[in-house]
């Protein structure tokens, strides 16, 4: 017998059918018998053959089982697996969702640990492998060597390594999958939704899963057609991010993200001067708070609770990062002065703060004496535009401005370096020229490549640049007051 799940959580089971009369009322049957508080949620899509009334009957009979709420929806035509997973998806209201075939080629006992990776926090979303070991009946070879050819170019094109992308068995973090922008109809959902988990970063798991196939004559619906239409799946998903639902700075984080080696570029730039006790303000979907895991403490801190609800999921396991949620526009500092920060890292926020003095005079409110307050922030006032205006910045720097302000404040200017020449162009084109609303992916994946001039540039120091990094140190008591202009030397 499986063991019940001890969290308590429910989970949407969404169940897409179509002409499966035969085999739906077993199918319910063995989900209703999984130890696990659910909501069912079956989708008809457009069947003939007296499916409905079945499923009807069968809710009826169980309707006062407060552990297995079920619920039909009906699909005036047939419209395919995938349009019946988005409506599915648009009811669910667990906080884990998980799809389910009715053709009864997929164990329902299964899914305490399918959820495991998930309720333990390791997982945002599992997939279910018919080739990692499970028990499987011996069918269609073909459909096997299709299957892998599948995966494989699904794991090409993603950069994952999943053993079986086209299994029924995907389980998701239910605010994961509203987070998705689902646009296919038929069998092409498979490699749509691996293809938006890869662009969204979510953490995946596979586990092991049994696997009783059928044959044609059985019911069995998947055919080469769809396997063309998934290559084709594939290969747009590639290329194209379409995540209409989602406001521009979110999909400008999920872009600059992905820049691995420029964002490591940049860390190299201020890691000397970050210290053990770190305030990190404004961390976004945590680009840099991963930077801070061997710290001492670090608080990342948003004003997006579903930012940082990204970051508490890949941060889950390191106790020395406190995640907050805090409006730099109207702080409430309860629980932060406490802290003693050495360093305060605002990469990319400052100019997104209306009010950014009064900001500046809380940073220093909350640093030790002689504690740095490290700034990255977009230079250069003629390159302000659309995608400024889109991701809610209030302006941009110039050097000596930002020096006297900071001098305001009770800080020294440690370091003040413009760097990103090449991206100026680029930016002024896309936001000033064409009024684009977010930073292009082309632009994004371009960073990537100026890596090694960026390094180059450094050592030359360029008068002008398309971002502007700033340490400011808090004068101690008793050290003379900062004069503003004043560049003193390296303290890295």
């Amino acid at each position: 017998m499986t063991p019940p799940v001890s969290q308590p959580v429910t989970l949407s089971v969404i169940v897409p059918v179509f002409n499966e009369r035969v085999t739906v009322r077993t199918l319910l049957e063995r989900v209703r018998a999984v130890p696990i508080r659910k909501e069912i949620i079956i989708v008809d899509d457009g069947s003939t053959d007296g499916t409905p009334a079945a499923i009807q009957d069968f809710a009826t009979q169980h309707a006062a089982d407060p552990d297995n709420a079920i619920r039909l929806i009906l699909h005036e035509r047939n419209a395919g697996k995938g349009a019946a997973l988005r409506t599915g998806i648009a009811h669910a209201t667990g906080e884990i969702t998980l799809f389910q075939d009715a053709d009864l080629e997929y164990s329902p006992e299964e899914y305490p640990q399918l959820i495991a990776p998930i309720l333990s926090g390791e997982a945002e979303v599992v997939f279910g492998s018919r080739f990692l070991g499970g028990p499987r009946r011996v069918l269609f070879f073909r459909h096997t060597i299709g299957n892998k050819l599948l995966t494989f170019l699904s794991n090409l094109c993603t950069d994952l390594n999943l053993t079986d992308m086209e299994t029924c068995y995907k389980v998701f973090r239910t605010e994961i999958l509203r987070a998705m922008p689902l646009v296919s109809n038929r069998f092409g959902i498979e490699p749509e939704i691996t293809a938006k988990v890869a662009r969204m970063g979510c953490r995946v798991y596979e586990v092991p899963i049994s696997y009783h196939g059928r044959e044609y004559w059985e019911g069995k619906k998947i055919g080469w057609k769809d396997g063309v239409s998934a290559i084709w799946t594939i290969l747009k998903y590639t290329f194209v991010d379409d995540r209409e639902n989602t406001d521009a700075g979110y999909k400008t984080l999920q872009r600059l993200r992905r820049t691995r080696r420029y964002n490591e570029f940049v860390w190299s730039l201020i890691a000397p001067y970050v210290g053990d006790r770190v305030l990190e303000v404004g961390c976004g979907v945590g680009t840099f708070t991963r930077y801070l895991r061997n710290r001492e403490l670090a608080v990342a801190t948003d004003n997006n609770e579903q930012y940082l609800k990204i970051v508490r999921r890949r941060l889950l396991h390191y106790d020395n990062i406190v995640i907050r949620q805090v409006n730099w526009n109207d702080a409430n500092l309860d629980g932060l002065r406490n802290h003693r920060f050495d360093t305060i890292l605002c990469l990319n926020v400052l100019e997104h703060i209306e009010r950014d003095d009064a900001a500046l005079a809380t940073f220093s409110s909350l640093l030790e004496s002689g504690g740095r307050l490290i700034l990255q922030v977009p230079a250069m006032h003629a390159l302000f535009g659309q995608i400024d205006r889109a991701i809610g910045h209030y302006r941009r720097y110039d050097r000596d401005e930002l020096a006297t302000k900071l001098a305001a404040h009770g800080f020294e200017l440690a370091e003040g370096t413009y760097f990103n020449l090449p991206g100026v162009l680029g930016w002024w084109i896309n936001s000033v020229v064409l009024r684009r609303g977010t930073v292009p992916g082309l632009q994004a994946r371009v960073a990537n490549l100026l890596v090694p001039w960026l390094r180059i540039e450094r050592r030359w120091r360029p008068p002008r640049g398309m971002a502007l990094l700033a340490v400011g140190r808090k004068v101690r008591d008793g050290e003379p007051k900062p004069a503003p202009f004043l560049i003193s030397p390296d303290l890295g």
